[in-house]
């Protein structure tokens, strides 16, 4: 049974707020894994991962400078060079941190690769959505394999025109300041198309909107996202009720 796309949106928000409210790094282990093994099974693993990587590697580096090696809290000192010192707190919370991080970027990458962009802005209409959310939402959804394409194509003209790309550094650098000119001047000239688009088919026009599509919506997952939305919700609680302080 095919997910509904709010269904699909729902349950990546929840495992998020949930998995940042309960800052445990096993279970964010879990949900992290659950999202590789959910995106090996629709085939897109690999793409998941190859932008996981490309989003996570500076962050966990960050976070592993930070407080791997200047964790004020940490006592128990495994290394240490001048006002640098590796310690077992220190470690211990940035591998909480970057689990939790790490478990949220999977869950968004994998809706983001599955989802039906067209399915759900439908969805959106149906529910009276704000059209200009539902765009800006559509937007960013298939605004990185838009990019993808795009550069795809650029190198490729700039290939069958000569253009070599050497191994060295420079030459590299080079490369992609010729690529990213044409890139961005495509880009900010479909933005005006679109802006124009929309316009002539009265997107900022008020009242009630209607769409060719239907997408099914079964009771079964509605009552799923109400269960997912009252534990992301409780979750949220008892995470701030912890924090607290008591008074006597």
């Amino acid at each position: 049974m095919r997910l509904h796309p709010l269904t699909a949106l729902t349950a990546a928000c929840c495992a998020a707020v949930i998995t940042t409210a309960a800052a445990s790094w096993p279970l964010s282990v879990t949900v992290a894994l659950a999202a590789v093994l959910l995106a090996a099974r629709a085939g897109v693993a690999r793409r998941m991962l190859g932008a996981a990587a490309v989003i996570l590697a500076p962050l966990f580096l960050s976070l592993l400078v930070l407080h791997g090696l200047f964790f004020p809290e940490g006592r128990t000192v495994l290394a240490q060079w001048g006002p640098a010192r590796v310690t077992a707190e220190g470690l211990g919370f940035a591998l909480e941190l970057a689990s939790r991080t790490g478990a949220s970027v999977l869950v968004f990458l994998l809706f983001s690769l599955t989802v039906s962009v067209p399915d759900l802005l439908t969805a959106l209409v149906a529910r009276r959505i704000p059209p200009q959310f539902s765009f800006v939402l559509a937007s960013t959804l298939t605004l990185v394999p838009e990019i993808a394409r795009r550069l795809e194509r650029i190198r490729h003209a700039q290939e069958a025109r000569g253009l070599v790309v050497g191994g060295g550094l420079l030459s590299r650098v080079a490369a992609v300041r010729l690529q990213s000119v044409p890139l961005v001047l495509g880009l900010v000239e479909d933005a005006g198309v679109r802006a124009q688009a929309l316009d002539a088919r009265g997107f900022s026009n008020k009242g009630p909107r209607t769409s060719y599509r239907q997408v099914a919506d079964p009771p079964g997952q509605r009552l799923f996202r109400a269960a997912a939305l009252l534990l992301a919700a409780s979750a949220v609680v008892l995470r701030l009720s912890s924090s607290w302080p008591v008074r006597g």
